[in-house]
């Protein structure tokens, strides 16, 4: 029996020793011990399920944006009134606007590619040696070949799903195939041509890797006809949450009528779906942390009726209401408490360790769970952010701790000398 000082400061340390005692397992407590123990790894699953998954979402739109707008641009400008045949000029003056790191004149058309062994369609981007080797996603992720010699090579540069549609290697040929060829007296015929394969790149975007083709500026201009001009300005910007700023100063800068788009224009269905699906997945995950923690209200209502003799005792022997109340407080805390840690560590172990847990899980089974033709990714991403970590974590203690309350109050309510002829 414990000895109860007749002035106890709050949270004692015979609080904590009763708390503690009634959080172990004894065989007649048993089922409020499988209740607690569940509790515990319902918070414990459901804390680790929303941090990975937030993870994993906040990966998939950094790993997509970065890559869609690391080889496609943040602000796009397109001609009107006349032809694009100042290029070079209308370029060299973005690149004097504050916040723009490239503009990159381009020629762009679609195609059909084939070799012997296959075709694919594809998308034909004409630009220059020294614009292609200042983007990191294709100059930093050849496999094969290389870009030295680009504009005087004749050849093109393909993405390694697009070589491995159409088998072919760096140093192999294919043929390229456009529907808007030559002007003949029976009508347009179609172009076709061959070209060598100088590089080959792989990006980690099915999407892009199996459908550019990179060809030299002046090439690409006698293949779709144009005359010494180029139908788009790609622009890169520093940041490409401040495109707007960047956008507005470039149309006040502008040399000339153009018409600007941005990727935030282009991407903005898919974007948005992806945000909304990450809302959405965060509240019915948060669900779990929530029954977790009614489940933590069952078990204290059941402990509370069960040592409602042992209450009434204490209550005999000095012990206040606010002590009764502080016991089961932290009894109910400690499974919220030690489950969200467990969750806390459980959820940064997996976000650190994904892609290999990944990898062993698919060796085990035998199946390719992540096929990125399916999901555009070649890999799973995850992004940890501390502040959405913070919340979470912040979130589950508090709901863990509002689930004690009332029971802690129904057991500090309990009335000893009831408690004693009943119980």
């Amino acid at each position: 029996m414990v000895d109860l000082p007749s002035d106890t400061r709050p949270f004692a340390r015979f609080e904590w020793l009763l708390a503690s005692r009634y959080l172990r397992t004894r065989r007649r407590e048993g089922f409020v011990s499988v209740i607690a123990g569940f509790s515990f790894l319902g918070i414990m699953l459901g804390v680790a399920t929303l941090i990975i998954v937030l993870s994993v979402m906040n990966g998939f739109r950094k790993e997509l944006l970065d890559k869609i707008v690391g080889v496609n641009g943040h602000i796009f400008l397109t001609p009107i009134e006349r032809p694009l045949d100042d290029y070079a000029e209308v370029s060299a003056k973005l690149m004097a606007v504050r916040g723009v790191t490239l503009a990159i004149p381009m020629v762009e058309g679609q195609a059909l590619a084939s070799s012997q062994y296959g075709n694919s369609g594809v998308l034909v981007r004409g630009m220059r040696e020294m614009d292609i080797k200042r983007i990191p996603f294709i100059a930093g992720n050849v496999r094969q070949g290389g870009l030295d010699g680009f504009d005087g090579a004749g050849g093109v540069a393909i993405g390694a799903r697009l070589a491995q549609t159409l088998s072919v290697r760096a140093g192999d040929s294919i043929t390229i195939i456009s529907p808007r060829g030559a002007s003949t007296p029976f009508g347009t015929a179609p172009r076709i041509k061959a070209y060598p394969v100088t590089a080959v790149f792989e990006i980690g975007m099915s999407e892009f890797d199996g459908t550019f083709v990179f060809m030299p500026l002046g090439e690409a201009q006698a293949y779709f006809n144009r005359d010494d001009d180029v139908n788009v300005i790609e622009v890169f910007i520093e940041n490409a949450d401040r495109t707007q700023q960047v956008r507005d100063a470039i149309e006040a800068n502008a040399p000339r009528p153009l018409v600007l788009t941005d990727w935030r224009q282009r991407n903005r269905t898919f974007f948005s779906a992806l945000e909304v699906e990450r809302n959405v997945m965060f509240l019915i995950l948060m669900l779990i942390v929530l029954v977790a923690a009614l489940n933590i209200v069952s078990g204290l209502i059941m402990l509370v009726k069960d040592k409602s003799s042992d209450i009434a005792i204490l209550r005999t022997m000095g012990a206040t209401r606010g002590a009764i109340l502080r016991i089961f407080l932290i009894t109910g805390a400690s499974i919220g408490v030690v489950g969200t840690l467990a969750g806390f560590g459980l959820g940064l172990f997996i976000c650190a360790n994904i892609q290999s847990i990944q990898d062993f899980v698919s060796r085990m089974s035998g199946t390719q769970l992540w096929d990125p033709t399916v999901r555009f990714l070649t890999e799973i991403p995850a992004q940890t952010n501390p502040t959405e970590v913070a919340a979470v974590v912040g979130m589950a203690l508090v709901l863990s701790l509002l689930a004690t309350l009332y029971p802690a109050w129904r057991a500090a309510r309990l009335d000893p000398v009831e408690a004693l002829r009943y119980g």
